[in-house]
This record gives C-alpha cells, structure tokens and sequence, in this order.
C-alpha cells in the first residue's frame, strides 16, 4: 500500500508510515511524524469500530479501497489541510481488512504551534475523509449478515446485505 512518509523518530523498520495499513494503529508512529518544538497543540482523532444501540450486533467492519485513488484523495485533503494551516502538521492512517469492535480504524494526528489550528486541521481533514475517501465499508452483523454501508453508517443500496 502506497503513499509513505519519512519519520524520524522511529525505529529503522517503522520508519516509513503509509497512509492505508493492514495493521493496527500505532498512535505513537503518527504523533512522531506531526510533532516538533514549534508547534505545541497537538490533536488525535481516533476514529473506532463500534456496536452501539443503533448498529444491531456489529461485531467487525471490513474496509476495502482502490489503493491508489484513496492514497491519492488522501494526499489532496492533507495538502488542503497545509494550505489552511500553513505551520501545522497533520498524518493521517486508515485501516483496511476486518477490524473488530473495539479497535480503531482511522487515525488523524495534527500538530500545530497553538491548540485552535490544531484542533481546526484535524476536524477539517476527518470530515473531508467523510465526504471524500473512496473507502467503503461493510458491516458484520452477530447473526452472520453482512450490511454494505455509506460513510455515514446508513446501508447502501436499499440496504444491500451479502449472507
């Protein structure tokens, strides 16, 4: 999976991040990547599979993704996020595969000299992710049903289920 950037606090084999992983999470390689001396606010959104009242017995969701055009929205929103916000920093994880309830499937990370433009820059890149990212997402159900979903978490297609 595609787009990398250099990171020098890690370690040799974590150098390099990508933007869409297979793997866990690991806040601390993203936090790595934003944070710096001069910018002082720092803003983590984690973005986690749930199984709430309203999702009816979710127990994962599988994300998939045309790797390349997601990589490449990823890159637009994130340059945006630098136009707008010109002294911060903001890195951007998404997971792809089967995430259970529990663990997280995005993750954005902001930095910037003052906590409003921190805050400001993350918001702005998860809800571009929302509208934008060409990843789409189906939920495992309890009773072994699978529900193709929008971003929103509304089912797609009148509800188009797979058994």
């Amino acid at each position: 999976m595609g787009t990398r950037w250099p990171c020098s606090r890690l370690s040799p084999e974590d150098r390099r991040l990508t933007h869409l992983t297979q793997k866990r999470i690991v806040v601390d390689a993203l936090l790595a990547v934003v944070q710096g001396p001069e910018r002082g606010g720092t803003c983590i959104f984690l973005g986690t599979i749930r199984n709430g009242p309203a999702e009816g017995g979710v127990t994962a969701i599988e994300y998939s993704a045309y790797d390349a055009m997601a990589e490449a929205e990823i890159a637009r929103m994130l340059a945006e996020a630098l136009e707008r916000w010109p002294e911060a920093r903001v890195a951007l994880q998404h997971r792809l595969g089967m995430i259970p309830v529990g663990e997280a499937s995005i993750a954005i990370a902001a930095a910037a000299p003052h906590r409003d433009e921190a805050f400001a820059a993350c918001r702005y890149v998860i809800e571009e992710v929302k509208k934008r990212l060409p990843i789409w997402k189906k939920e495992h159900r309890v009773d072994g049903t699978t529900t193709w979903v929008d971003p929103s978490g509304k089912p797609v297609a009148g509800g188009l289920r797979d058994r």
